[in-house]
Order: C-alpha cells, then structure tokens, then sequence
C-alpha cells in the first residue's frame, strides 16, 4: 500500500476528484484552504489580497498497482495548465487497521 498526498490548487478541485473516480480509488482525506508556495517556480497561494489563490490537499491510500496511473494522470493535469499547479507525493504505508 501506499499513501498519496496530492496538493493543488482549488481551480482543480473537480479534476482530481475525477481522477480518483476514474481510477477506483474511493477512499480520500480532503483539505480545503491550504496555504504555500511551490517550491520550483510557484507563486504564493495565502488566501490574502496580494495573494488571492488558495490550494487544497488529498491524501488517498491506494494499492501499490494505481500509484503510476495516479501519477501520470496527476502529471497530465499538470502539463495541461502548469500555472494553476497540481504536486503529488507517494510514501509506504507499512500497516493499516
């Protein structure tokens, strides 16, 4: 198993959770109104007058098999509109109950 922590920003919130519905996987943890900044060449999203955007985060825990089509399809969104910005990141999960 592992565990998925996609942020993005909030123009994308239908997009990814098409993504998760397209791919099966059901389970996910949403948080709205998530402040940063990329780390490459994204602007600030704080929710302020000089920076109005706002992102969201989901955590999803998949078997090991959805991870790569997870990937490319969160890569895809990417490339499709970069400047909105959409991250994902993947770590094991060594136990669930």
């Amino acid at each position: 198993m592992k565990s998925v922590l996609i942020i993005y920003n909030q123009a994308n919130n239908e997009r990814v959770e098409f993504m998760l519905d397209e791919l099966g996987i059901r389970g996910f943890t949403q948080w709205e109104n998530v402040q940063g900044r990329g780390s490459v060449e994204g602007e600030p999203h704080r929710g302020t007058h000089t920076w109005p955007e706002l992102n969201s985060a989901v955590l999803t825990i998949v078997d090991d098999d959805k991870v790569q089509n997870l990937l490319r399809m969160v890569h895809k969104l990417d490339k499709r509109n970069p400047e909105v910005g959409i991250r994902a990141f993947v770590w094991n999960i060594e136990q669930m109950m």
